[in-house]
């Protein structure tokens, strides 16, 4: 009798006797006759090797669905305004191109990082137990990513192929409410302890409690992101009016709202820390990229507003020139028109009186 496993789950059983083989699989059983002399391996498999009357094989968390549209909507707005470039004359061209650039930039990032699930990790490679009730060991890498709205949890083998299985997992907890139904969707699916355990640590009935702190703290941070993406376009609108000064303070609005939602963040690290010990490895939760990159972004944004205000009031015609306001557009081209003569009888604003005339008689010889 020989076993068959798919994700550490028997799922078919086949019994030789006699040269036949019995194929048991669920409610499905097939007779494949076959010479017992030489028993060559029973492959039933179609669909990319996956076995028949059973889910299709499980794929790894490849990119967030969120975050890819925001992306593709940034990337075509931009195609959008690149479009009306060629109808920008002179040097204005390339101000008006890197000025659209850096405010489209800072705007997708504001709206990325609500999706992004990296504003803190913890990452280990250890030897850990891969299946309850097992005492099979696996070495993999072990990730646990925190984002604005749940966890991100990630196991990879080394190698990725052990115990005749491909060990990539990565695995998403939301709490937009809790992830009570999600931790038991997770045991019911059997997934691999490190990913349990790390989840467990989430739950409400666990002793850590973060939960409580990082739910909270990932809410607060997110509205406040989006009240700086307001504010970002108020500061677009006002360039476009144009109200340079006022623009210049709506950047500055934005660079606070984004300080507040990073310092809304690190509210996590205030509260008692959990230690995530699997096998003989123990890590904490540290900053990550996208929490840096909201630091980057804010302090981006605080000095184009301090230099949008300050060249209002020290150097008025410049800062104009920069946002293309009030510049005459025939002054970048170079344009001569030669001699002009100006009329000075309308200049000294006096009246010409209407010509007269005289009938005059042609006498025909």
């Amino acid at each position: 009798m020989t076993f068959y496993f798919y994700d550490g789950q028997p799922i078919l059983f086949l019994v030789y006797k006699r040269g036949a083989c019995f194929l048991m699989c669920d409610t499905a059983a097939s007779v494949l006759f076959h010479d017992s002399a030489t028993r060559a391996e029973v492959k039933m498999t179609f669909y990319d090797n996956n076995y028949p009357f059973y889910h299709m094989r499980r794929t790894a968390f490849i990119f967030s669905g969120h975050l890819f549209t925001v992306i593709v909507c940034f990337l075509v707005m931009t195609l959008c305004l690149l479009l009306i470039l060629p109808g920008i004359r002179g040097k204005a061209r390339l101000l008006w191109l890197f000025r659209i650039l850096l405010s489209l930039i800072i705007g997708a990032v504001i709206v990325a990082l609500n999706f992004t699930n990296n504003w803190a990790e913890a990452r280990m490679t250890t030897n850990a137990t891969y299946k309850s009730f097992s005492n099979a060991v696996v070495n993999a890498d072990i990730g646990l990513h925190v984002g604005l709205y749940g966890i991100n949890v990630t196991l990879k083998g080394n190698p990725v192929v052990q115990l005749n299985e491909t060990i990539d997992y990565n695995e998403m907890f939301s709490w937009r409410d809790t992830i009570e139904e999600e931790y038991k969707e997770a045991l019911a699916k059997g997934l691999p302890n490190p990913i349990l355990y790390i989840a467990e640590k989430f739950t409400l009935s666990s002793p850590c409690g973060l939960i409580f702190h990082y739910r909270h703290s990932g809410r607060y941070a997110s509205a406040t992101l989006w009240t700086a993406f307001c504010c970002w376009m108020l500061a677009n609108i006002l360039v476009s009016m144009p109200v340079i000064l006022y623009a210049g303070y709506m950047m500055l609005a934005t660079a606070t709202f984004i300080f507040i939602s990073t310092a809304t963040f690190t509210t996590i690290m205030h509260a008692s820390q959990c230690v995530f010990s699997i096998g003989a490895v123990s890590v904490e939760v540290e900053y990550s990229l996208s929490f840096w990159l909201a630091l980057a972004t804010g302090l981006l944004c605080t000095v184009i507003g301090v230099l949008v205000v300050i060249m209002n009031f020290m150097a008025p015609e410049k800062i104009k020139e920069v946002f293309s306001v009030g510049v005459d557009s025939y002054e970048d081209e170079d344009i001569s028109y030669g001699q002009t003569h100006q009329n000075s009888a309308f200049l000294d604003d006096t009246t010409v009186s209407p010509c007269t005339f005289r009938e005059v008689t042609v006498e025909h010889v």
